[in-house]
C-alpha cells in the first residue's frame, strides 16, 4: 500500500507520495509513485496508489507512447503534447481498466486486489491548474472548490491534519508543512506507509516545478517536523481542560 496527498490551491500544487509496497510482512519493496513531466508551457505530475502491476502498465504505456511520439511528429498524446489535462486523465482511466479487465480475474483467483487509483495534476499553458483523481474502472473525478485535495491509498491517518488546516488561500510552503505532517502521521500509524518520500511543487503559471525533491529518513527538516509534530500533539493535549472530575474518587 501507500499514501499519496495532492493539495490543490490558489498559489500551486503540492504532491507528497511515500514509495513503500508490501505483499506481507515478509516482502516489502520501494518503488517509486511519483512520475513528472515539464516543458516550456507545461508541468504535470501522476501518483498512484494500489495494485502496483496495473498503475506499472500505466505508466509504462506513457513511456511507449513518448516513445512513438518522436517517431511520427507528435501525433500520439503524450505528457508533452496533450492539449489539456483532461485526455491525459482519460488515458489512465482506460488504461487501468483495460489492464484490470485483462488480468482481474485471475489476479481475484489468487486473492490479490487489482484496485488502483491515480492523480493526475499540473498546469498546461491556457488553462488553470488542475487536478483529477483517476479509478481503474475508467471513470474519474476532477478537485472542485469545495474540497481543495485529493488523497490515495492509505489516506485515513493522515486526512484530520489536512481539514482542519487546509483552504484554496493556503500558501505553497504552509502547504508543503502539512502534507508532511499528515504523511508523518500515517507513517507513524500504518507500517505499509514508508520512506523515503517524494514532493512535487508546481506554482500556478510558472508552467514549471518550484520542487521536485526526495526525501530521506535523515533529512535535518524532516525529522524536526516529525518531531516537532509529536512533541505539539503531546502539549495541545496537556493543554486541554481536565476531565479529573469525570472521575469517581
Amino acid at each position: 500500500m501507500t499514501y499519496c496527498v495532492a493539495l490543490k490551491l490558489d498559489e500551486g500544487l503540492v504532491c507528497l507520495s511515500d514509495t513503500r509496497t508490501n505483499s506481507g510482512i515478509d516482502s516489502v519493496n520501494r518503488y517509486k509513485k511519483t512520475f513528472t513531466w515539464e516543458a516550456q508551457d507545461r508541468a504535470i505530475v501522476m501518483m498512484s496508489a494500489g495494485n502496483l502491476s496495473i498503475t506499472q502498465g500505466v505508466i509504462d504505456q506513457i513511456e511507449r507512447n513518448l516513445r512513438q511520439a518522436e517517431q511520427d511528429g507528435g501525433k500520439t498524446l503524450t505528457p508533452l503534447n496533450a492539449p489539456s489535462l483532461f485526455p491525459l486523465a482519460e488515458m489512465a482511466g482506460l488504461k487501468m481498466r483495460e489492464l484490470v479487465e485483462l488480468h482481474g480475474p485471475s489476479m481475484d483467483k489468487e486473492g490479490v486486489s487489482s484496485g488502483a487509483t491515480m492523480l493526475v495534476g499540473g498546469q498546461i499553458e491556457g488553462e488553470p491548474l488542475r487536478l483529477f483523481e483517476v479509478y481503474s474502472a475508467g471513470n474519474f473525478i476532477e478537485c472542485g472548490a469545495d474540497t481543495p485535495y485529493f488523497q490515495i491509498g492509505e489516506a485515513k491517518y493522515g486526512k484530520p491534519v489536512i481539514d482542519f488546516t487546509v483552504t484554496h488561500e493556503t500558501g505553497l510552503a504552509e502547504a508543503v508543512r502539512t502534507a508532511l505532517v499528515s504523511m508523518s502521521s500515517t507513517l507513524h500509524s500504518n507500517l505499509s506507509v514508508g520512506m523515503p518520500l517524494d514532493l512535487s511543487v508546481i506554482r500556478t503559471d510558472t508552467h514549471h516545478f518550484a520542487a521536485r525533491r526526495r526525501i530521506v529518513e535523515t533529512d535535518e527538516t524532516w525529522q524536526a517536523i516529525n518531531q516537532g509534530w509529536a512533541e505539539a500533539l503531546r502539549g495541545a493535549l496537556k493543554a486541554l481542560p481536565s476531565t479529573q472530575g469525570w472521575l469517581e474518587g
